[in-house]
């Protein structure tokens, strides 16, 4: 599934964050202006202990960093979105308008005045190290990282650790926190009922068979690309872009059942500095019933080598679509792309009972340093189809192919690819959490991994 940062997305991170509209004023200034925005959209990431390689908590922070900012706003470069404004209904959209970069590109212009210390807003008190404010922490597995396995390949781990939840739990956000994200490629974890035979903090993976440059080898037309069979490892993950699921923007949380397991899959990818990981998963919870049940979902393309084989060179795969029938009625509130290096562009669309076609989400220009989440409220009725199309780009123009003279299948590492669609939606708190009684996937779909 997900990472490396680049070093041409160290300057890109700048301002990883939304700018609201501001009054026009000349006198713009750091205190009065600049400050509160930052506080509002980008302090979240650009603190100590955060994604942002710097932080923006004062004025002295920020002020060396006044240029590099208007080259990234203007340029659009931040705040990273990916999502075409002409299609769907995107609710947490954090593009900005020209009139919020002209503002920024005002005071820098200026010479990225301070102003006056008495019209700053007061000090946002943020979680120490956490996104998200928790009211649980657990203990994750601790992993050696080596510096340099052979192919730089090592492999997807899975792991179980107990939830020591001791009666039913409303969990409303969950954020998964590593140690060392420069070498974190993605985690992501599911909620499981425990079973007699579990084996808490102990790791397990496949060793596959690969070539030369660490890609799996076909066996009888499949491919890799997995989890734990029948334990599901992907309803919340950490990936670059976004570190923490948080069900309370619709008004909604999940159901834990007590005594239920918490399964992992722990993906990391070596940088050539061994280091021991110890990862964190911080919870949020309610006391009481919330009015909504979210439940994670996903659909995936075909697996096998026989129809997901990109050939070389090729600068618009077509992938064979990802899809899914709603078996009930529900409400569509999330929606979350996924690929590797070579993935180009992803649309959801949903075909209505009535034969009607909707696009509700379309990503033309799919970026996997930022791998971002699309919030929306889109009521679905039973019957529905939803069709998730993607291309994949495996030639020399693509900057970041690792190698556009192969085939590409399927599988876990970065260099190779995946084709995920993830999805979430919302019903009654009462309803059925199965996913197999809320949508129906056909192919090789990966419902709720």
């Amino acid at each position: 599934m997900i990472k490396p940062i680049l070093v041409s997305s160290v300057l890109v991170a700048v301002l990883a964050c939304a700018l609201p509209a501001l009054a026009a004023d000349a006198d713009v200034t750091f205190h009065k202006d600049i400050e509160p925005i930052l506080q509002r959209n980008c302090q979240t990431c650009h603190r100590p202990g955060q994604m942002a390689p710097m932080s923006f908590l004062t004025y002295e922070s920020v002020r060396p960093w006044a240029k590099a900012i208007k080259m990234a706003t203007t340029t659009r470069k931040m705040p990273p979105w990916f999502a075409d404004p002409n299609y769907g209904h995107i609710s947490n959209d954090r593009s900005l308008r020209q009139a919020e970069i002209d503002r920024i590109a005002a005071w820098v212009d200026a010479g990225a005045p301070e102003g006056d210390p008495k019209d700053a807003p007061a000090v946002v008190k943020w979680p120490d190290g956490w996104v998200i404010q928790p009211d649980i922490i657990l203990d994750g597995p601790v992993t050696d990282i080596p510096a340099a396995p052979k192919n730089n390949v090592f492999e997807w781990m899975v792991v179980t650790i107990p939830s020591n939840f001791t009666q039913d739990t409303w969990v409303t956000s969950v954020q998964i926190k590593p140690e060392h994200p420069e070498v974190t490629h993605h985690m992501c974890l599911g909620f499981n009922r425990h079973t007699p035979d579990t084996k808490y903090y102990e790791a397990t993976w496949i060793d596959r068979v690969r070539d030369e440059e660490g890609a799996a080898i076909p066996e009888k037309g499949q491919t890799s690309g997995g989890q734990a069979p029948g334990r599901s490892t992907a309803e919340d993950c950490w990936v670059p872009g976004q570190v923490a699921a948080d069900y309370r923007v619709f008004n909604a949380a999940k159901l834990v059942p007590a005594g239920s397991d918490i399964t992992m899959n722990l993906h990391y990818t070596p940088n050539g500095k061994a280091v021991t990981d110890h990862l964190k998963i911080g919870l949020t919870v309610s006391k009481e019933p919330p009015a909504r049940r979210y439940v994670p979902l996903a659909v995936s393309a075909p697996r096998d080598a026989k129809q997901f084989a990109i050939p070389p060179g090729d600068p618009n795969w077509q992938s064979p679509p990802a899809e899914a029938t709603f078996l009930q009625d529900a409400e569509l509130v999330f929606m979350f792309p996924h690929m590797h290096y070579r993935g180009k562009d992803m649309t959801y669309t949903l075909e209505y009972p009535d034969g009607r076609k909707e696009v509700v989400l379309s990503v033309p220009r799919y970026d996997f340093n930022w791998q971002l989440g699309y919030n929306t409220s889109i009521k679905v009725p039973k019957g529905t189809k939803l069709r998730v199309d993607a291309h994949f780009d495996n030639s020399v123009a693509n900057r970041f192919n690792p190698n556009p003279n192969r085939t590409v299948y399927y599988g876990d590492m970065t260099w190779e690819e995946m084709m995920l669609g993830f999805f979430g939606v919302v019903v009654d708190k009462d309803n059925t959490v199965d996913r197999r009684k809320i949508v129906q996937t056909t192919g090789d779909a990966a419902s709720g991994s």
